[in-house]
């Protein structure tokens, strides 16, 4: 009872003394705002003065006076550009082209990647380093090199995988109008598979061991185990990934344009982003933000939306 009265006084005695203690153990505004500087300054420069000045650009437009030759103007036009954008049927076309990229692609890729990432965590496989890497390989070769190189397998005067399957009697057209766009889709899969994989192998390695330990004591499989403690633990790490896919299928454009130079059945409107490039390239700048702003909508919605939806059923 007396230290305990020594020590209150002992406090009482500093003026402010347990107030001082407190705020100076805590972080200051100071301390936070040069952390935080680094990150925030690169992203309002180069992320959301960029999306600002699109979606100003967006809203206006070029007229003229004096009949078709007469001098241009730029004016303030509302959401005009926006409804030459929702009128337009090409862009609807690589909406729909790319729409049915993403729901064979993604899933085909995420599901191999989650096979990889589950065997590289199994205790029965070797050489994890080696292998590890050998699939993460492809990401470190940037995208357009990733088309070139699959464009001379594609390439039915150059490929040799062409020469053996019309050698055998398989009639093999990778770049006709009904395999153009998974031939696209095999690129991506090549280059972004083992980018996923290593997220979710990221994710298996901080399970805790005593985990795997019990479920072998209760006679668990090492199939149980993958599908029904692994699997389960990771789902963040697969919606994570599967948002980062929706985000990457609305952006694609490397592989099909690189393609687009040794097949005629790619045109310059072939995704919603050459879309948006093509219209730029005409001078029109401001539709082509419009067209940019639209993506970004509909990514937004679509990436926010699977993430919404995939959080609540698995609980997060």
């Amino acid at each position: 009872m007396t230290d305990i009265a020594t020590s209150a006084t002992r406090v009482a005695a500093v003026p402010g003394g347990r107030r001082r203690r407190l705020n100076g153990g805590g972080p200051r505004a100071g301390t936070i705002a040069a952390f935080l500087t680094p990150f925030f300054l690169p992203f309002f420069l180069f992320h959301l003065v960029p999306v600002a000045y699109a979606f100003w650009q967006s809203l206006l437009v070029v007229r003229r006076e004096g009949g078709q030759y007469g001098t241009s103007y730029t004016t303030f036009g509302g959401f005009e550009q926006y409804l030459l954008v929702v009128q337009n049927t090409e862009f609807w076309g690589s909406i729909g082209r790319i729409g049915l990229f993403g729901v064979v692609q993604v899933p085909v890729m995420l599901f191999v990647a989650l096979i990889m990432a589950l065997l590289l965590d199994s205790p029965l496989l070797k050489l994890k380093s080696f292998f590890r890497i050998t699939a993460f390989m492809p990401y470190a070769v940037p995208g357009v090199i990733a088309a070139i190189m699959w464009s001379f397998l594609y390439s039915p005067q150059l490929s040799p995988v062409v020469d053996l399957l019309n050698g055998i009697g398989v009639e093999a057209d990778f770049l006709g109008p009904n395999a153009v766009l998974w031939s696209a889709a095999n690129v991506s899969t090549w280059l972004w598979t083992g980018y996923n994989m290593l997220i979710m192998f990221s994710s298996l390695q901080a399970i805790p061991q005593e985990l795997y330990e019990a479920a072998r004591i209760d006679g668990a499989s090492n199939w149980a185990i993958a599908w029904r403690i692994k699997v389960p633990i990771i789902a963040p790490s697969v919606i994570l990934t599967t948002v980062f896919s929706i985000i990457g299928t609305l952006q694609l454009y490397g592989e099909p344009a690189v393609l687009r130079q040794i097949s005629s059945n790619i045109s310059s409107t072939y995704t919603p982003n050459m879309l948006a490039y093509a219209v730029a390239s005409g001078n029109n700048y401001q539709q082509a933000a419009a067209i940019s702003v639209v993506i970004a909508v509909i990514t937004f919605v679509l990436s926010f939306g699977f993430m919404r939806l995939t959080s609540k059923r698995a609980g997060l």
